[in-house]
Formats: C-alpha cells, sequence, structure tokens
C-alpha cells in the first residue's frame, strides 16, 4: 500500500506508471501468499488430528484383552553366572560383620535359610519363635527357643538379652574390650512385624544394630516385607541401610533386581533357579538347600563345626578357603606377631586385590570364632595367631 501511495506524484498531479505496475503486483502476490499460508495451516491441523485419531485406535487395539504385545527379554543359556555370584552367605554376614534382614513371602525358604545359618554363625543360638513346630528348632538349647508363652515370653526375652549387652558393655570397659566367644550371642527373631507388638521389640532391634558387633551380640530378623514399620524401626529407616545384611528372597529378589539394579537378566536368572537363588544385598547368591535337613544337625561349637578342638596348624588351614586362608597363613608363619592389614598386602600378592578395610573385616570375623585375636580399632586394628589359639581350638 505505501509502495502504490508512492506511486502518485502530487506536485504534477500524475501517476508513474513503473510505480503503479510494481505495487500492484505487491499486492497481487502478498494476498496469494496469505491465502497459501492459510490453506497450509488448515492442511496441517488436518494432518495432526488424522494422526491423533490413528495413534489412538492403534492404542486402542493393542490394550484390548486379546492384544498380543511383544517383549523382549535377555536371552539365557543354561550355564550363564552373574560374574559377582556369591555362594556362602553366612561367610559374606561374617567379612561385613553386620546384623541380618531377611525378608521374603510365604513359601519362599525364609525359616530354612535362618535355621542354616543358626549352624553355621557361631555364638549361642537364642530363638523368639511363638510358631515353632515340632523339630523346627531341635538342635536348639530347649531354654534358648522362646515363645511357647506367647509374646510376653518373648518380650522379657529381650529384655534379657538387652541386659546382657549392658553387661557386655561393662564388660570391654573395666576386664577387656575383646569378648570371649562364651559371651557371643545370635539371635533369630521369627517373625516381624508380629514381635513388633513386644513392648522392647523396637529397643531390641535398635540397640543391638547399633552397638552388638562390637560386644559380639548379633540378631537376625524375619519379615515378609521390606519395610523400617515391620522391623520396628518406623522413622529409624536408615539403621537398616547402615547395619543389616538385605537378604531378599523368591518374588522380592526379583522385584529388587528389576526396580531397583534395574538388571533384568539377573531378575530372570532369579526366576529360573527358583528357592536356590536369591539376593544378598545387591550381589546374586546361589545356595541349594534342598537336600539340606535339620535331622543331622548339631549344634555349632564356639569357634566352627569343621574345626576340631586341638587342631594344628595344616588341619586349620585345611578348613578355610581364599582369603582366609592366605590370612591365617601368614599369621601362623609369624606367629605370636600382631599383623595389619597393609602388611597382609606386602607379604602375599593375592591379597592386593581386596582393600584394607575388608581384610580388617576378616581379621574381626576369624576372632570371633576363635582363630586368633585382635587389637585396636579402625585403621589401627590388628590380628595375631599362635600356638595358644590353636590349642583352644
Amino acid at each position: 500500500m505505501l509502495i502504490f501511495f508512492a506511486s502518485a506524484d502530487i506536485k504534477p498531479k500524475h501517476l508513474k506508471p513503473w510505480i503503479l505496475g510494481s505495487s500492484t503486483v505487491v499486492l497481487a502476490v502478498g494476498k496469494n501468499q496469505r491465502q497459501t499460508a492459510k490453506q497450509l495451516k488448515q492442511t496441517l491441523g488436518d494432518v495432526d488430528q488424522v494422526s491423533q485419531l490413528n495413534f489412538l485406535s492403534w492404542m486402542k487395539q493393542q490394550t484390548q484383552p486379546t492384544a498380543q504385545l511383544a517383549v523382549t527379554i535377555p536371552s539365557l543359556n543354561g550355564s550363564w553366572q552373574p560374574d559377582n555370584l556369591i555362594t556362602d552367605p553366612v561367610d559374606y554376614v561374617n567379612r561385613v560383620q553386620k546384623h541380618v534382614a531377611l525378608v521374603g513371602g510365604t513359601g519362599d525358604g525364609k525359616s530354612t535359610l535362618a535355621q542354616y545359618f543358626s549352624t553355621r554363625i557361631g555364638g549361642q543360638v537364642i530363638v523368639y519363635d511363638i510358631d515353632s513346630a515340632k523339630d523346627d528348632w531341635s538342635w536348639v538349647e530347649p531354654g534358648n527357643l522362646i515363645g511357647d508363652g506367647g509374646l510376653p515370653e518373648v518380650n522379657a526375652a529381650m529384655k534379657e538379652a538387652l541386659d546382657h549387652l549392658e553387661k557386655m558393655r561393662v564388660y570391654r570397659k573395666e576386664v577387656s574390650k575383646d569378648v570371649p566367644q562364651e559371651f557371643a550371642r545370635f539371635y533369630i527373631g521369627e517373625e516381624f512385624p508380629v514381635l513388633a507388638d513386644c513392648d522392647n521389640a523396637p529397643d531390641w532391634i535398635k540397640q543391638h544394630a547399633k552397638v552388638g558387633r562390637k560386644r559380639k551380640q548379633f540378631i537376625m530378623v524375619l519379615a515378609q516385607n521390606d519395610t523400617a514399620a515391620n522391623f520396628a524401626l518406623e522413622g529409624d529407616a536408615d539403621i537398616l541401610d547402615t547395619c543389616f545384611v538385605r537378604i531378599r528372597l523368591g518374588k522380592k529378589a526379583q522385584d529388587y533386581a528389576r526396580s531397583t539394579l534395574k538388571n533384568p537378566q539377573i531378575e530372570q536368572w532369579l526366576k529360573a533357579g527358583g528357592k536356590k537363588r536369591f539376593m544378598v544385598d545387591d550381589l546374586p547368591c546361589e545356595l541349594d538347600l534342598s537336600t539340606w535337613g535339620t535331622s543331622a544337625i548339631t549344634p555349632v561349637s564356639p569357634v566352627s563345626e569343621e574345626v576340631k578342638p586341638g587342631v594344628t596348624a595344616d588341619e586349620l588351614l585345611k578348613t578355610l578357603e581364599y582369603p582366609e586362608h592366605d590370612i591365617v597363613e601368614i599369621g601362623l608363619k609369624q606367629s605370636g606377631e600382631w599383623i595389619a592389614a597393609w602388611k597382609c598386602h606386602n607379604l602375599n600378592r593375592s591379597l592386593r586385590n581386596i582393600n584394607l578395610e575388608d581384610i580388617r573385616l576378616m581379621f574381626q570375623g576369624l576372632a570371633s570364632r576363635g582363630i586368633g585375636e585382635v587389637e585396636g580399632e579402625g585403621d589401627r586394628l590388628r590380628w595375631r595367631i599362635d600356638q595358644t589359639h590353636l590349642d583352644k581350638l
């Protein structure tokens, strides 16, 4: 329009033909482009609407009851095994020196695994079970199987356990920081959250979780769901993460592999193995207890059921596996000398693959079974073994 008006020369009062022609062409082209843009916008809108309708139709077809969705899962052959597989959960718990939270549904094998632990873990076993059947815990001393009197009996026993825990504090303060194995305890609570109704349950689980390790007082708690409230730890969920090894069985293990570890391959591996496969913290574990029974169980000794009293050095080494075997071998060669974790690195090349903190945990695990003794704490923790320790085994 500006060009059109500029085509008129006001002073001579006549039009400039070339400017008039140009302005007319510009107006015509502009009108045509505007019409084209309007049509294009309408066309794009129609295409978008059609696309949405097609997508909705496709989704309706795929979500009908008769629809078949293709799901791709990792293929597993019969020989596939995870790289970080462990086969001895008891050894793992002894090494990390933590308590145990055992989670699984009905029929997943919680009781069987708890019974297996009770014969291997060491220390005096005390079981809280208000629903035990005949011969469930036949190898446990009768006075240490608590529950026939219901929750009141369990509640009183938990108070006695707290008193014993306090006595161990006094013992470490006034006698020796190394608690003798005869005072060691392994409590099994089967099962929470039923036992959580005991008045002493919150203190029992919290106190043992926080200070039980140094006083050789360990607990295993069983439940069907992995929540703090189920373990009488409502408001203290971090205790489960820092003080407990989580063992998940059955569907609980599969859900953990899928939703938390984001590892569908481990999930399928767990499903394929049935009860013999489960998760220990973030590690897959395979342990077949289908042929394991309680008929041949004998009470666990304060040291290890494989170590007989008065063993020789060679006999002791035969009962151990790497890396404990290599550590004890160093200790026997340096008989009576205090050994630090860094010294194990220097004297044995294979132990250099293990960090110093894990070696110190193994020191404590060995000492808790009567194989040598420890002194110091933290980075200053040391271990030694001599003939007197062998004579006591």
